[in-house]
């Protein structure tokens, strides 16, 4: 048999020449992202309304310039702190470089809003701050105001720096090595090298980082409610809640879901042109021996996302949690820690399996455009914020349980109420549709590494492509299925804006908790619901680090 036809037989294998139960199951799969979507754009030609002409004439534009304000400043310190940062631990040797290597993605254990809570008890009249400092002689201390626009960026550009941080750490460390040799041996200085050199090659991952620090920002409710920052977050909830009308709500969503268009735009057009050529090897830079001054202000510029980020709002948290604790200690806070894992598990168990129909799907027809269109659609949801779905969401799941609940009566005389949105099913779709896209891209990766051989020796010896799945890819996949878990699972527990808006009744969890004391200005009672959520948060942001950093080969690397 010839080369050609060898080849033509694999595919033949591989690949179905049909539509099959699989890719079905991706469409299946997608319409939890897709319905919240077009709800929302629908509101765009909807008849104008007396509430949303009041809105557009009085608070939009504030919404829009304060989001707008948010994302530049955020955008500006973000970049600072993960590309200097990277650069120096990438590049150059200084006392603790292997610890802040690892540790400058801690950070990420924390979620905004409960650093935002932190740090206004702190800074606070009659906080620690306060009383340490009239302790000291200081009487009536100048605090800073952090309850601003500006108070509010530095607390997320602190908690989402090291999105920009590990992406570039990448790009510095896997090929500045051969091109400081090449530059060097031009002549070409330290200064010039880092900025007509290394910074334009990391660019691309500087604006993937960058993108995803934007994209969470403009998901953010905690943090722009707590400081009272009007954006359109805090616009969409304002007017679902305080004002009782989720048609302008939507229409709201509608202009928060074209900043995501926007941004990520933004992203592609950045990563545009900026292909480089790949160098003959990929190879980690000579580092740097800094010295004296140079060395002592490496230490001190790594060591100011880590303590503002990480260590200080969770020393705080922590000696509340010890010293004032939350005063439904018991079984009530029981209840909200079952609630939290309830809808963590199921959340985590439905994304992932989901997550591993697409990612096959993707396996068996990745050559169908229909199936790449999608697998992009159905993994949109995380670039899209929280509170969008949860919006986009109320009007179809509304009226799936009507029609579903007067079904059922008519049918079998039964009456069952609201099943989705009256119970947890509305939140865990959510859940599904927002996180899909980290489940996906864990198994994705995990499902590249697998040898398309074992799927053709398989397939030649009759296998259907389900056992093939269950025999052959279930058993490779499972540290990556495991991954995905615990991923899921600690972005489902830190989700606050959607929690809120599609909870039940009486349905408290550790994130709404956390909230609703703290929106009371009760911050040393919010504080152990807000330390167990940093808590579960470290366990993948540690096993990240592993993953990333190799800790046990830079330890003795730079031990020697």
């Amino acid at each position: 048999m010839s080369d050609s036809a060898s080849v033509l037989a694999a595919k033949l294998l591989r690949w179905p020449r049909r539509p099959s139960a699989w890719s079905l199951l991706a469409l299946v799969i997608a319409l939890p992202v897709v319905a919240p979507i077009v709800a929302i754009l629908l509101t765009f030609f909807a008849p104008t309304t007396e509430i949303w002409l009041h809105l557009r004439q009085t608070v939009l534009l504030g919404y829009v310039l304060n989001t707008a304000g948010l994302l530049l400043v955020v955008a500006a310190v973000a970049s600072l702190l993960g590309v200097v940062c990277a650069w120096l631990t990438a590049t150059r040797e200084f006392p603790g470089r292997w610890f802040f290597t690892w540790s400058l993605i801690l950070p990420l254990a924390a979620p905004a809003y409960v650093v935002a809570y932190a740090y206004a008890d702190l800074l606070a009249f009659g906080g620690f701050l306060h009383d340490a400092l009239e302790a000291l002689g200081w009487q009536n201390p100048p605090l800073p105001q952090l309850r601003s626009l500006v108070g509010a960026a530095l607390v997320l550009s602190f908690t989402l720096y090291p999105y920009v941080y590990l992406l570039t750490f990448t790009a510095f460390k896997s090929q500045a090595g051969p091109l400081a040799e090449a530059a060097h041996s031009l002549g070409v200085g330290r200064t010039k090298f880092f900025f007509k050199v290394a910074l334009p090659h990391a660019r691309p991952a500087i604006a993937g980082g960058l993108a995803l620090v934007l994209m969470e920002t403009v998901a953010d409710f905690g943090v722009v409610d707590f400081f009272g920052i009007p954006t359109l977050t805090y616009g969409v909830f304002r007017t679902w809640y305080a004002m009782g009308e989720p048609q302008a709500a939507m229409q709201l969503a509608g202009w928060l879901f074209l900043v995501v268009v926007v941004l990520v735009s933004f992203e592609r057009l950045a990563r545009r042109g900026s292909h480089a050529n790949p160098v003959a090897r990929n190879a980690p830079p000579r580092r740097t021996q800094l010295k004296g001054v140079a060395a002592f202000a490496a230490v001190g510029f790594c060591s100011i996302p880590l303590l503002f980020g990480l260590l200080i709002p969770g020393a705080t948290l922590t000696a509340h949690a010890l010293l004032t604790g939350d005063p439904a200690l018991g079984q009530s806070f029981s209840d909200y820690i079952a609630n939290t894992l309830y809808v963590a598990i199921i959340a985590s168990l439905l994304t992932v399996l989901c997550a591993l129909c697409l990612t096959y799907s993707n396996r068996l027809q990745r050559e169908r455009k229909a199936i790449r269109l999608t697998i992009s659609v159905a993994t949109l949801g995380y670039a899209i914020p929280g509170l969008v779905l949860a919006v986009g969401f109320m009007g179809p799941l509304s009226s799936l349980d009507k029609m579903l609940a007067s079904w059922l009566e008519a049918s079998f005389d039964l009456h069952v109420g609201l099943l989705l949105t009256g119970s947890a099913g509305a939140l865990i779709l959510v859940y599904l549709a927002r996180f899909l896209t980290v489940a996906f891209n864990t198994l994705d990766s995990g499902m590249a590494r697998i040898h398309p051989n074992y799927d053709d020796a398989a397939r030649s010896l009759g296998s259907n492509p389900r056992r093939v799945l269950s025999r052959i890819h279930l058993p490779l996949l499972a540290p990556s299925v495991l991954t995905a878990l615990l991923l899921v699972f600690v972005d489902v527990v830190k989700e606050l804006p959607a929690t809120l808006v599609l909870r039940p009744f009486n349905f408290e969890t550790l994130a709404t908790r956390a909230y609703r004391l703290a929106s009371d200005e009760r911050l040393a009672e919010a504080a152990l619901a807000s330390i167990l959520i940093v808590a579960v948060g470290l366990v993948p942001t540690l096993i990240l680090a592993y993953q990333n950093f190799d800790l046990r080969a830079n330890r003795l690397r730079v031990s020697s």
